[in-house]
């Protein structure tokens, strides 16, 4: 339990990073990039040491799956609460863009800093694993340079499998994007966690690009083309489909809807309305068109009420009232 405890305080001290970061950036929201930045930084190096707990932890040290699986929702709940708005995530950058919420050029920044924060959290690993602090991170120094990849299939089937787990993700983090923190935080990281354990033996469901850049690029078993093409043209792929199917059309390619037909409600003139009136009441009108005066007018509605409801049976349709409905 030492080497956890170690790891609790690594957590605690990069996630305390993010959050300095986003507290000194909170009057110049332009520079929004560079909180993408320590939120990349922050998921990556956390992430790797979780990645760490599960590969030697549970054989070296003895924790279970459920440890494990534990310490990943906390850090993922954690590191929702901590970053707030910035994900670290390039392909949620990519769809603020394709919805026009965010420019080009803050866009490019994003993706940038987000990669740049991902490289520089492996340096800031390896040097935390080399001060060997436990027989765990000890361990994981000697397999640093033979690391085990997390895609365990073919680049067709984890391509597939990562399109999949992304578009599962964004249609469910568009639905739950206009409710509370309170709710949306915990969901959000219920179902990474849940998505990351059911994708285990085929790509671990990472869903972000630099957070896979950062957790299995550098290990060998395939090439960097073959990564790239799993996990990030997978994860883009699986995005832009969840938007596609959210909304029906991508606001940044095309307007129209191809996929859902909205119901137009079409409001007749307000001039219209003096005519329902008539129609609704015919008996408080004269045939000339005149309207009589107050009295006769409200005597004209009772009367016109008793005898609808008091007409004798067989009576024309001509004595029934007349409804019109004016939105």
């Amino acid at each position: 339990m030492s080497g956890l405890n170690a790891s609790l305080g690594y957590f605690a001290a990069v996630l305390l990073f993010a959050a300095a970061v986003r507290a000194l950036l909170k009057k110049w929201p332009r520079l929004g990039f560079v909180l993408e930045f320590a939120s990349s930084f922050a998921l990556v190096a956390c992430r790797l040491e979780v990645q760490t707990i599960v590969e030697v932890g549970e054989w070296a040290v003895g924790l279970g799956s459920d440890v494990t699986l534990t310490v990943l929702f906390a850090v993922l709940l954690a590191h929702g609460a901590v970053c707030g708005g910035a994900t670290g995530n390039p392909a949620l950058a990519v769809l603020k863009l394709l919805q026009l919420e965010a420019s080009v050029l803050h866009t490019v920044l994003a993706v940038a800093a987000q990669f740049l924060g991902a490289h520089l959290a492996l340096h800031v690993a390896a040097y935390y694993w080399s001060l060997e602090l436990t027989d765990m991170h000890m361990i994981k120094t000697l397999m640093w340079s033979e690391c085990s990849t997390s895609l365990l299939v073919s680049p067709l089937q984890g391509f597939i499998t990562e399109c999949f787990c992304t578009l599962v993700f964004h249609l469910v983090l568009l639905n739950l994007q206009r409710r509370s923190a309170l709710i949306r935080v915990p969901l959000i990281a219920v179902l990474l966690t849940f998505l990351s354990h059911i994708a285990k033996g085929f790509t671990s469901a990472h869903m972000n690009p630099s957070l896979s850049y950062g957790l299995t690029f550098h290990c060998p078993g395939f090439t960097f083309w073959e990564y790239a093409a799993v996990y990030w043209l997978g994860s883009l792929t699986g995005a832009v489909l969840s938007v596609l199917l959210y909304t029906g059309h991508i606001p940044k390619i095309f307007s129209r809807n191809l996929l859902y037909f909205q119901k137009m409600r079409v409001r007749g003139p307000k001039g219209d309305k003096g005519e329902a009136k008539k129609k609704m009441f015919p008996y408080c009108w004269r045939e000339g068109g005149q309207q009589k005066n107050q009295n006769q007018d409200r005597e004209g509605q009772t009367g016109a009420w008793m005898h609808y409801l008091f007409r004798p049976q067989g009576a024309p349709e001509t004595t029934k009232l007349k409804f019109l409905v004016v939105t």
